[in-house]
């Protein structure tokens, strides 16, 4: 495994966790199709939640960097609404017949890795 997929790998393992301690029942992870990727998918009591999750180190040598929470572009935001239908379409429905009753959202998850300690995490919820 590359160190960036190892990197991506961890950040998505933190994002779980912090889904799961906020009550969240994760469903899925890494579910992919032709289209793209979804890292995480999880439900918040009657919601359906589709979680993107950005990893990145902090502190690097100078270089630039990008905070993860700026990372979601409107072309990335537009590609997950797809992948969040596509899904709901081919896992959700087909299951239970109907959309769920409190809607589906889609959540960032931003994980940032310092030099030394543990990692901070910020949750932001609707972004697209």
């Amino acid at each position: 495994m590359s160190a960036r997929k190892a990197l991506g790998r961890y950040g998505e393992d933190v994002a779980a966790r912090r889904l799961r301690a906020a009550g969240m029942a994760v469903l899925e992870r890494n579910w992919r199709c032709v289209e793209g990727e979804l890292d995480i998918v999880a439900r918040d009591r009657d919601a359906l939640v589709i979680c993107e999750v950005k990893t990145r180190r902090a502190g690097r040598g100078g270089g630039t960097f990008e905070h993860p929470m700026a990372a979601v572009t409107p072309a990335k935001s537009a590609r997950l609404r797809r992948l969040a239908s596509r899904w709901l379409t081919e896992r959700w429905i087909t299951r239970y017949g109907q959309p769920p009753r409190g809607g589906v959202r889609i959540d960032l998850v931003g994980v940032l890795l310092p030099d030394r300690g543990a990692p901070m995490v910020q949750h932001a919820r609707g972004i697209a």
